[in-house]
């Protein structure tokens, strides 16, 4: 496989990824990183760095738009819970 189909086919992973995120608004960040170590925020992040090596700049919150499609304060006020007292120690006792 030739390094242009590569990158192709990575990125169409990288899109079905975010969008199934996107459709799986139960799904929490704080279960995610119990579960997986990461979350829709490392994703933005490493979105972010990205762009950043490659020159571009992109702040925070414009990179998070990018991976959630609305603004972060909204997808917040739409979509996430408040911690349950499991959810918190679990986050603890994995990344503590």
């Amino acid at each position: 496989m030739d390094k242009q189909t590569q990158t192709e086919l990575e990125a169409a992973a990288f899109r079905r990824l975010r969008d199934h995120l996107a459709e799986r608004t139960d799904v929490q960040n704080i279960d995610m990183m119990n579960l997986a170590g990461f979350c829709r925020n490392c994703l933005s992040r490493w979105y972010q760095e990205a762009a950043g090596e490659r020159g571009i700049e992109m702040s925070q919150e414009d990179a998070r738009e990018a991976f959630y499609g609305m603004p972060y304060a909204e997808w917040k006020s739409k979509y996430i819970t408040e911690a349950t007292d499991a959810q918190k120690e679990a986050f603890k006792t994995s990344h503590g």
